[in-house]
């Protein structure tokens, strides 16, 4: 039994085979099989389903934090690389039908698909058995994800805490230098947050944002270090 239908079980959730296979059903694999129907639509629902769930969670856990906080949270649970992480966990990508062509070139572990198939899966619980059951999976999937994405501070969006304390500096608005190499199957990222035209990194990724987030981790940091000794310096001159 796979992963993904031994957690279903364990919640006491009886997927449909014909469900499941659907869910797992990725376009290139329906396009090399004569046009069969694809998980697109499975994974619109299923996306839809997740994001409720999750707010709904966030909504209750944290009463006393503002929007602003609540859809930071959000943002750092639903999201593909998010999704990606808990679908590996699965061993989802094992699961795929997928074409010759997407699975030769790493089809199975691209954080694209496996969030997609994932959002299908959820869809598929939710259109065979409801929102409650389909809550239960989330919540067993995403829980520990929300409680890790609670720890973690001005890392919850790193562009987001570079650009409030960059402005705080008035050091103006950071801007950032990408590159890319690799095949297109395969693509790299590299980015230098600029602030103030001094630049900090490089920060690494699958994706153009992670590349950038990961920049804008190393500035926040730098700057933060240097605000602090600033501030350092500052209370020891008046004390002295």
């Amino acid at each position: 039994m796979s992963r993904v239908l031994a957690v279903l079980s364990e919640l006491g959730i009886d997927l449909d085979a014909q469900f499941y296979r659907l869910a797992v059903t990725h376009r290139s694999w329906a396009y090399e099989n004569g046009g069969v129907p694809t998980n697109e639509r499975l994974e619109f629902l299923g996306d839809a389903v997740l994001g409720v769930v999750v707010t709904e969670h966030l909504y209750l856990s944290f009463p006393d934090e503002p929007e602003g906080i609540l859809a930071k949270l959000r943002a750092a649970v639903v999201n593909a690389q998010s999704l990606a992480t808990v679908a590996r966990s699965l061993d989802l990508g094992r699961e795929l039908l997928l074409g010759r062509g997407e699975a030769t070139t790493g089809g199975r572990d691209k954080a694209s698909i496996l969030a997609d198939t994932l959002e299908a899966v959820i869809g598929a619980v939710f259109l065979q058995h409801g929102i409650a059951a389909a809550g239960k999976f989330v919540h067993r999937l995403f829980d520990a994800v929300v409680e890790d994405a609670a720890m973690l501070g001005a890392g919850l969006d790193w562009k987001t805490s570079l650009q409030e304390l960059s402005a705080a500096l008035s050091l103006g608005v950071p801007t950032y230098q990408v590159t890319e190499s690799g095949p297109d199957h395969d693509k790299r990222f590299e980015a230098y947050a600029v602030v103030s035209d001094e630049r900090y990194g490089p920060g690494h990724g699958l994706n153009k944002k992670q590349a950038e987030q990961e920049a804008a981790a190393s500035a926040f940091t730098d700057l933060t270090t240097l605000r602090d000794s600033q501030q350092s310096a500052v209370a020891g001159g008046v004390g002295a």
